[in-house]
């Protein structure tokens, strides 16, 4: 391991995209830590206390704890995410969008262009929210977060907040040309790592004072390493359709008599079916918030807790719903089909055409019942954890849900991207077994 460490800084290339990649990340964490003026910072956070564990502290957790110390960055790169999502949706029942998904180069700058468009305004609409709504009504002991909550202050957390995102998102793009990795996801996995250190000094707080005991650290330790394995078996699942091409002769050259696969994903959704759940299930808990003290409030936030059956049943059912839902919008398989009949492919057994589409449909919806099912129980099981160990939400949010998703997926794909820059120069990958033998160029 200590060689294969050594050849990522012996490649001139590669350590400069690591070590760019690693300068833009500390400029992100810096921006984290500015705050917008006007605010109170100290009265924020003993304010921001008791939101850890709603809508508000999983926008957080997101943005690396940005929101909660409202800086430069609190909106993060959610804006950028949200406004590609949008556009996404758009494609699969929007013909203009449809038109511009099959234009290729050109009509991917139109849809980039299309998608920085709707960050500035969706970035617009949540900063205005955040500073004129959010802000200026949180108090701590009678004291108000923002002192004088007037236009100017208005006008310019607008304009810093909406900088700060769009300033995240050219970060991002430059990670992805430069450095090493996708930006943008490296950008909300470092924020959500950031929470680590903190976690493990709450734990090291605890064992000093007997609070909690080895035995149980070691235990949870355990368990973090099997759901951590479990994640990774989640995001690699791939079931492999075989698909061969046949031989076609085009003047002196034969193209084509080769044997591939597709790669059906047991997860092709990712982590949007637990975002698009979790959105919802926040509804309940804010409507009781308008409703007051009365009997059907205090009904609906005992059902909506995390710590009741029904949200957990609810909760699940609907990730298994989005999963489908999402996946049929990732995946076409009448597109598929259409395009490996173009190309002279076909499934061995099965004929080209409807027959081929028929097929894989059956066997994407066949792969993702349980990929969904393993998705649903890696959402839950931080809170089923909350309850039985008796842990914060800080500490059991690294045990599944949506972060531990997001950290495996990116530092899968940034470690297979390494791999490819050592592969290329004939050096031994990280995830290799064997040795792969080779003339070493500088």
């Amino acid at each position: 391991m200590i060689d294969k460490l050594k050849n990522i800084f012996i490649i001139p290339e590669l350590r400069q995209r690591i070590l760019f990649t690693v300068g833009v990340l500390i400029v992100v964490r810096i921006g984290a830590h500015i705050p917008i003026p006007g605010v109170n910072g100290e009265l924020l956070a003993e304010a921001f206390t008791d939101m850890k564990t709603g809508l508000f502290g999983l926008f957080n957790t997101f943005v690396g704890g940005a929101f909660e110390k409202a800086s430069l960055f609190s909106l993060g790169i959610m804006p950028y995410i949200s406004s590609s999502i949008i556009i996404q949706l758009m494609g699969s029942v929007v013909p203009y969008f449809q038109r511009l998904q099959k234009e290729g180069e050109a009509g991917r700058k139109k849809i980039n262009q299309i998608t920085r468009y709707g960050t500035v305004l969706l970035s617009s609409m949540q900063s205005y929210g955040v500073v004129a709504v959010f802000l200026p009504s949180l108090s701590s002991n009678g004291l108000p977060v923002v002192s004088n909550p007037g236009l100017m202050f208005i006008f310019t957390g607008m304009i810093s907040m909406v900088t700060g995102t769009l300033f995240l998102m050219w970060l991002g793009e430059r990670i992805t040309e430069r450095g090493i990795g996708n930006g943008i996801s490296l950008i909300i996995m470092v924020g959500i790592v950031a929470a680590f250190p903190n976690v493990i000094l709450n734990e090291i707080t605890l064992l000093q004072e007997n609070v909690r005991g080895w035995l149980s650290e070691f235990i949870l330790m355990g368990i973090m390493f099997l759901i951590i394995c479990f994640v990774v078996m989640l995001t690699q699942g791939t079931r492999k359709i075989p698909v061969q091409y046949a031989k076609r002769v085009v003047g002196r050259k034969v193209y084509g008599g080769q044997n591939t696969h597709i790669p059906m994903r047991v997860n092709t959704a990712g982590v949007m079916p637990i975002i698009f759940a979790q959105s919802i299930m926040f509804i309940p808990s804010t409507l009781s918030t308008f409703l007051g003290d009365s009997d059907f409030s205090v009904m609906l936030m005992g059902w909506f807790s995390f710590e009741h059956p029904f949200y957990w049943l609810l909760f699940g059912l609907m990730i298994i719903f989005f999963t489908y839902f999402y996946t049929a919008i990732a995946f076409d398989p009448v597109q598929v089909s259409s395009t490996m009949k173009q190309q002279g492919g076909f499934i061995p057994g099965v004929r080209p055409g409807k027959k081929t589409s028929e097929y894989i449909d059956n066997i994407l919806t066949r792969v993702t019942l349980p990929g969904s099912i393993a998705l649903a129980f890696v959402a839950i099981f931080p809170y089923i954890l909350m309850q039985t160990m008796d842990i914060n939400y800080d500490l059991a949010s690294f045990f599944g849900g949506t972060s531990l998703l997001i950290i495996v997926g990116v530092a899968l794909d940034t470690l297979q991207q390494i791999e490819s820059h050592l592969m290329m120069r004939h050096y031994d990958g990280f995830l290799t077994k064997g040795k792969i033998r080779g003339r070493r160029r500088m």
